[in-house]
């Protein structure tokens, strides 16, 4: 079995990293139950993943709330092995993969005066995959609630089932967030963050391949392939502003983001998105979005290692020399165009449908465009509130 890749925006992806996440504590939410039905189809038979969630808010007293939230995802298609494609051809190879992970977190928050404390955990398991996570945030109010400072940790402990390991491997993680969000007029606000994570442990996709041409004989050679091998630990440094406005005469609001990202892999990154949130009457509104990201390769991302002097290792050790040809570690850039559609269909029901078109595309002018895929991301969901 094969974990889904974990390339930038895929929503499954996103979903298996949940304990990973720090997030702000919101305003005091309404007692709700939700379901969702998402699906990430990737275009020319590779990957494809339905979600399906749901998620539950209850108050418990004047000061407490509890969040819950499930998860099944069941994921079937082809992804690339890593290995190049054959000579004369621009197609790189797919191995196929069925795999389903089952997920659930939960996070009781509760008021103390102006601060608000947010306790979470999280459980994530796949069939050669498993990830326990937890995360503590508070949320502080000054200059008479205009003013919101974000402090949080997280961590999570995880283990990894590889083909060349007996047993699981581990792999962790930690997390830290600071953040502050201030209110500029009654119809702007602004969020600066600072986050830090850094992860030990068995980093590598155990599924991933790299090639190298290696002599067998004097005049005989022959491609062989070799687990990756990427370092044994990862340092990552985020920052991020937004801008929420919104246009009382246009019925609707703007939010822009931009977030830039840097790590010890030596991949840097940047992310701008932008959303209209236009409101149709009083239970219609419609959200188109546009979300463009642009990456650097690390610094071991190779097509293949032939042109390297490195000598690849039969088991990955985590020790230098480092070498991977993940094409989501390579030079790219995406681009996510969507549309979502919420009806307030009375005070206790709501539904929401949502498209979301998501393209990568290779920037090394080396790995073929066949790597890289383009997926179509649909989303139906309902809440009933009490």
């Amino acid at each position: 079995m094969t974990r889904v890749p974990t390339h930038p925006k895929s929503p499954a992806a996103l979903a298996a990293l949940v304990a990973l996440l720090l997030f702000r504590i919101p305003a005091r939410a309404e007692d709700s139950l939700a379901y969702k039905f998402e699906n990430y189809r990737e275009a020319d038979g590779r990957i494809t993943v339905q979600t399906q969630s749901s998620a539950a808010d209850q108050d418990l007293g004047q000061d407490m709330h509890l969040h819950l939230t499930g998860t099944i995802d069941a994921i079937t298609g082809a992804t690339p092995t890593g290995a190049p494609a054959p000579a004369g051809s621009d197609q790189v190879p797919l191995t196929h993969m069925v795999d389903r992970r089952k997920a659930w977190a939960g996070d009781l928050s509760r008021q103390f005066g102006r601060v608000g404390v947010d306790a979470g955990f999280a459980d994530s398991r796949e069939s050669d995959y498993v990830s326990n996570g937890w995360s503590v945030n508070t949320q502080t109010d000054f200059n008479q609630k205009n003013t919101t400072l974000l402090l949080g940790v997280a961590g999570t402990s995880d283990r990894v089932e590889a083909y060349f390991e007996p047993g699981n491997l581990p792999k962790h993680s930690a997390s830290a967030i600071a953040g502050v969000t201030q209110l500029i007029n009654p119809l702007t606000f602004v969020t600066v963050d600072l986050s830090w994570d850094q992860s030990k442990g068995f980093l590598n996709d155990q599924h991933k391949l790299v090639e190298k041409t290696v002599q067998i004989i004097p005049g005989v050679s022959l491609a062989e392939a070799f687990a990756e091998n990427r370092p044994a630990e990862r340092k990552k440094e985020t920052g991020f502003v937004s801008v929420n406005r919104a246009f009382p005469g246009a019925h609707g609001a703007m939010e822009a983001g931009y977030r830039y990202y840097q790590d010890t892999f030596g991949v840097t990154a940047h992310t701008l998105e932008v959303a209209w949130i236009q409101h149709l009457g009083t239970r219609f509104r419609l959200e188109p979005s546009v979300r463009a990201y642009r990456q650097g390769a690390a610094d071991f991302y190779f097509y293949d290692l032939d042109q390297t002097a490195i000598k690849p290792v039969r088991i990955p050790h985590g020790v230098a020399p480092y070498y991977s040809s993940d094409y989501r570690l390579s030079e790219m850039d995406s681009l996510a165009l969507g549309l979502k559609a919420t009806w307030v269909a009375g005070d206790h029901v709501q539904f929401e449908v949502a498209y979301q078109d998501y393209h990568m595309r290779g920037r090394d002018g080396v790995t073929p465009e066949s790597a890289y895929p383009r997926a179509g991301i649909t989303t139906a969901g309902a809440k009933i509130i009490w």
